[in-house]
C-alpha cells in the first residue's frame, strides 16, 4: 500500500508510479516501443507493445519475478510462423501470448500450415488509450489499451483488444482481453497465456502451485517429472538431462473454487515471497505446467489456456476446436498479484490445500 503521507508532498504523480512509454534504442529489440507500469508498491513491469502488448521484465521490490531468455526482446518478426522459427524470438518474459487459431507443435494438414503457438505475439499493437493514475482527484487506476490484428486476405480476421491495468497501492496486474472475428467466415480459435517465471521467485524448493487432474504430455522425457511418486510440485537444482531440448510438460484441467475462479502460482518460502495467478474456469479451462530445468534456462511456465497446447488438428478431432462466427466476441480476465505478507501467503496456501 502507498502511504497517505504523500498528501501535499509531491508535484508529479511519476513519483508515486504510473505509466511511461519509450522506444528501446540498441540490440535486437531496436525500435521497439515499451511501457513501463509502475504500482508504486514495488511491483512494476515492462509492457512490450510491437510484440502483442505481452510484457516482459517484471519485479517486486529486488526481485525479479520473470524468466527472460538469450535473446531478451526482439523486435517483432511477423512472418516468423514457420516450423518452429517461432524460438528465434521467443523473449520469454512474464507473458508470451499464444494464438489466436493455433497453440502447439508445427503442423499441417487440409486447413493449411502452422507454426509453433501461431503469431500474435510478433505483431505490433494499435494503441488507443493510455489512462494515468490521478492520486490528488482520487483515482489511482491506470491503464493501457490496443488492438492486436492477425489478418490476411482470403483467411482468417481475427483481432484482439486487450486492456492491461493496474492501481497505485497494489501489486497487481490485471489483463482484460476480447477476441473477435472481424472477417466474414467462422474461423478457429485457439489461446494460450504462456507465463514465464525465473530466478529468484523460482529457485530450488519454490513452491509450484496448481490444482487439477493432470496428464504428461506424449513424447519426450516428460514422463521423468510428471509421474506419481515425483515431487513435481517442487522446483528442483538444474538438471543435466534438461540442457538444450530437455523439458517437462504437464496439461491439468483446473480445479475451479465455488465461483468459478482457479488459482495457481508459486511460493519461495526463503526470500518469502508468492505470487497468485487468478482467472475463470469458463474462459480458460485448462492449464499447462512448463517445467525447463536447464543450466542457464531454469524456468518454470503457468499456462491457462482455452486449450492444452495440443495443436488446432488435434482439438479439431476431438472436436473440441473453438469456431469463431463473424463478429463473435470472447473475453478473457487474468489477475496476478505479488504476496509479501504472511497473513496473505498463508490465505493464498490455505485456499491451494497446503496451509
Amino acid at each position: 500500500m502507498i502511504s497517505e503521507n504523500w498528501r501535499n508532498k509531491i508535484s508529479n504523480t511519476a513519483q508515486l508510479g504510473g505509466i511511461e512509454t519509450s522506444v528501446l534504442d540498441n540490440g535486437a529489440g531496436r525500435g521497439t516501443r515499451i511501457a513501463w507500469i509502475n504500482t508504486g508498491t514495488g511491483l512494476r513491469f515492462k509492457v512490450v507493445l510491437d510484440r502483442g502488448m505481452d510484457i516482459a521484465d517484471a519485479f517486486y521490490n529486488q526481485h525479479s519475478i520473470a524468466w527472460l531468455s538469450h535473446s531478451g526482446i526482439t523486435a517483432p518478426e511477423r512472418f516468423s510462423n514457420q516450423g518452429i522459427d517461432w524460438l528465434k524470438t521467443f523473449g520469454g518474459g512474464l507473458l508470451t501470448t499464444c494464438g489466436l487459431t493455433h497453440v502447439g507443435g508445427p503442423e499441417s494438414d487440409e486447413f493449411g500450415s502452422r507454426g509453433l503457438h501461431d503469431q500474435v505475439s510478433n505483431i505490433p499493437a494499435d494503441l488507443e488509450s493510455i489512462i494515468q493514475p490521478d492520486p490528488v482527484a482520487g483515482k489511482m487506476d491506470m491503464s493501457i489499451t490496443g488492438r492486436i490484428k492477425q489478418t490476411q486476405v482470403l483467411g482468417p480476421n481475427l483481432e484482439i483488444k486487450r486492456t492491461i491495468s493496474a492501481t497505485l497501492g497494489e501489486a497487481t496486474l490485471r489483463i482484460h482481453d476480447e477476441v473477435i472475428n472481424r472477417g466474414n467466415m467462422p474461423a478457429p480459435h485457439m489461446l494460450l497465456y504462456h507465463f514465464n517465471f525465473g530466478w529468484p521467485l523460482v529457485d530450488e524448493g519454490t513452491e509450484i502451485i496448481w490444482q487439477g487432474e493432470w496428464q504428461p504430455r506424449e513424447g519426450g522425457i516428460n514422463n521423468k517429472i510428471f509421474r506419481d511418486g515425483y515431487e513435481f510440485h517442487k522446483c528442483p537444482s538444474p538438471l543435466e538431462d534438461h540442457n538444450g531440448h530437455g523439458e517437462a510438460v504437464a496439461f491439468i484441467n483446473s480445479v475451479p473454487d465455488s465461483s468459478g475462479q482457479c488459482t495457481c502460482g508459486l511460493y519461495n518460502s526463503n526470500i518469502g515471497l508468492a505470487l497468485e495467478l487468478k482467472y475463470q474456469k469458463t474462459q480458460l479451462p485448462w492449464m499447462t505446467n512448463w517445467q525447463h530445468w536447464g543450466k542457464g534456462e531454469y524456468v518454470t511456465g503457468l499456462e491457462p489456456g482455452t486449450h492444452p497446447p495440443i495443436g488446432q488438428a488435434k482439438a479439431r478431432e476431438q472436436k473440441e476446436l473453438i469456431i469463431l462466427q463473424p463478429a463473435e466476441t470472447r473475453s478473457y480476465d487474468i489477475e496476478i498479484e505479488v504476496l509479501e505478507s504472511k497473513e496473505k501467503i498463508k490465505e493464498f496456501l490455505k485456499k491451494n490445500n497446503l496451509g
